[in-house]
């Protein structure tokens, strides 16, 4: 399976997204303090995700980014496709030459699995993960570790 850190570093930063976008657009920079990614790879991950019309930027005070569609029409495959990442096992890339030119003995094998992970990964919307109680266990554990949640009070107009 070719999945890298680009596609793990795409999909948790869309995750952030999802999980954090009802308060505000989420800048890079937030991004880049809660999941440890280097602002400079989440601005090569964001340029490839505004391509693919999955994110869009706000501009201004108070922007950043925002989920282009609903999370919940958003899939991890989607995410994963996005930044050139692909979800498969085989050696040859579907070229049928697996070995010395010529499809290898177990080539349906690797081909099989790699539909089934794809259909995984795309039957997974981006809310039904961050819906999940660990995940958002998780993502309010990283905003009090970063004080995110006071960041927002803070730069809220007054009422």
């Amino acid at each position: 399976m070719r999945l890298s850190t680009k596609g793990r570093y795409a999909v948790t930063a869309m995750m952030d997204l999802a999980i954090h976008e009802q308060d505000k657009p989420v800048t890079l920079a937030e991004i880049s303090l809660c999941q440890g990614i280097s602002l400079s790879y989440l601005e090569q991950l964001f340029a490839k995700l505004r391509k693919c019309g999955l994110v869009e930027g706000v501009r201004g005070p108070g922007g950043g980014y925002r989920l282009a569609s609903p999370s919940d029409q958003i899939t991890i495959a989607q995410v994963i496709s996005a930044v050139d990442e692909e979800v498969d096992v085989k050696r040859c890339r579907g070229n049928e030459d697996c070995q010395h030119g010529e499809r290898c003995l177990t080539h349906d094998l690797w081909d099989d699995l790699s539909k089934q992970l794809y259909e995984f990964l795309d039957g997974i919307t981006l809310a039904m993960f961050a819906n999940r109680p660990e995940v958002r266990e998780v993502a309010l554990r990283q905003d009090q570790m970063h004080r995110r949640h006071q960041q927002v009070l803070f730069k809220r107009p007054a009422a």
